[in-house]
């Protein structure tokens, strides 16, 4: 009977140690890697502001000054290979100073109007080069001013035509930070198990050069590893 038990109490514990070494080799190890993958590119469209602001007493002689002053703002624009329908002229908005309850009874121009011409186009180098003329506006007695509200944005629009490419350039670095890993731990990388596409972002190369963009994307990848 002693003899009996001990030949179940073995047979028990060789099937604890089997079990347990399959469990121990079944387990999978992974590896989780982020590939990177960054391009510059060129803006394709601007969007220009041309704020126009001007004061005076009598309403109806600013009206007439400031319709003046956009017309010779689009005539520029045309005359220097700018299309109609890239131009847009948004209605004049007037501010009466006197009618303030914080205003100074100085005030020696009652009303103040403002009027935005904008510029709205996919030629980035010609419209550049006419922001580099506004000089010539000033010279018609034509300021142009800035405000926070209107500023000038350059965007790019091609990004699903750089997608595919940049996926695989992230999943491809991403791989290699993986089998970087594999080798430093006398391991062989195995299939994927899960990946995942991060959010792609595009941002100015720098502060100077806001028509030049970088596209960025960073893909998160798990590897088996053997």
């Amino acid at each position: 009977m002693k003899n009996s038990w001990n030949f179940w109490g073995l047979l028990a514990l060789g099937i604890c140690l089997i079990l347990a070494v399959g469990k121990f080799t079944g387990s999978k190890r992974t590896v989780n890697v982020k590939g990177l993958a960054t391009q510059e590119v060129a803006a394709d469209h601007v969007t220009w502001p041309l704020v126009v602001k001007d004061v005076d007493n009598d309403l109806m002689s600013l009206y007439s000054s400031m319709s003046g002053k956009t017309d010779r703002i689009v005539s520029f624009l045309k005359a220097n290979g700018i299309d109609s329908n890239e131009i847009s002229i948004a209605a004049p908005t007037v501010f009466d100073r006197k009618a303030n309850e914080y205003s100074n009874e100085n005030i020696v121009s009652r009303y103040q109007m403002q009027q935005v011409v904008t510029v709205s186009s996919d030629n980035i180098d010609k419209v550049r080069e006419l922001m580099s003329r506004q000089g010539e506006l000033l010279e018609q007695g034509i300021a142009t001013t800035s405000d926070y509200e209107y500023q000038v944005s350059f965007d790019f629009n091609g990004l699903n035509e750089l997608k595919p490419q940049m996926v695989e350039t992230a999943t491809r670095n991403a791989r290699e930070v993986a089998q970087k890993f594999a080798d430093d731990s006398d391991s062989r990388l195995g299939k994927i198990q899960t990946a995942s596409q991060g959010q792609f972002s595009i941002s100015d190369r720098d502060s100077n050069t806001p028509w030049i963009k970088v596209v960025r994307v960073v893909t998160s990848v798990t590897y088996y590893l053997k």
